[in-house]
């Protein structure tokens, strides 16, 4: 088997595994953005630990580290976790929680894309194909023909407007 560096892991977990790491993070807490952190802080905790990982069940082992972040920020947040949350985890919805789960994601990315039309430029357009549109970075710094650090920044202060707005949403 080909060695693999440690950049090119890194990209193959967040490609592979993202979204599901998201949404794992987005059910526990319920709050886009702090999902968003989690699933970062998920990814950076699998990457400074992966040496000390067998290879095995990589899906799983990525999902414990996401739960356990998100346990975590719940504690610290002094929040109680239901039994049945934790039945939710364990178990696949059925075609109802999934229908519920899919009108709620839409309701947020609805909301998403509200709380960024409030945003001044480049701030607005930013943020948008980030957040709702899923661009990567590069995508976007390609599309724009800007410096892919500039929209990393750009991104990072539209992170935080949209952290106020939401909280007033």
């Amino acid at each position: 088997m080909e060695k693999i560096n440690e950049r090119e892991l890194l990209e193959y977990w967040i490609d592979t595994y993202g979204n599901l790491i998201f949404s794992i993070c987005f059910q526990m807490t319920k709050d886009y953005f702090e999902a968003e952190d989690l699933t970062q802080e998920t990814f950076l905790s699998a990457y400074r630990n992966h040496e000390s990982f067998d290879g095995k069940y990589e899906k799983a082992w990525l999902t414990k580290i996401a739960t356990n972040k998100c346990l975590d920020y719940r504690k610290s947040r002094q929040a109680k976790i239901s039994i049945v949350e934790e039945q939710t985890l364990l178990h696949t919805p059925s075609k109802e929680a999934s229908l519920e789960a899919m009108m709620e994601e839409s309701e947020v990315l609805e909301q998403l894309d509200r709380c960024c039309s409030q945003l001044k430029p480049p701030y607005n357009e930013v943020a948008r194909q980030y957040f709702c549109e899923e661009k990567t970075v590069e995508e976007i710094a390609l599309a724009q023909n800007k410096n892919k650090k500039t929209v990393q920044t750009q991104i990072y202060r539209a992170k935080a407007m949209l952290k106020s707005l939401w909280k007033k949403g």
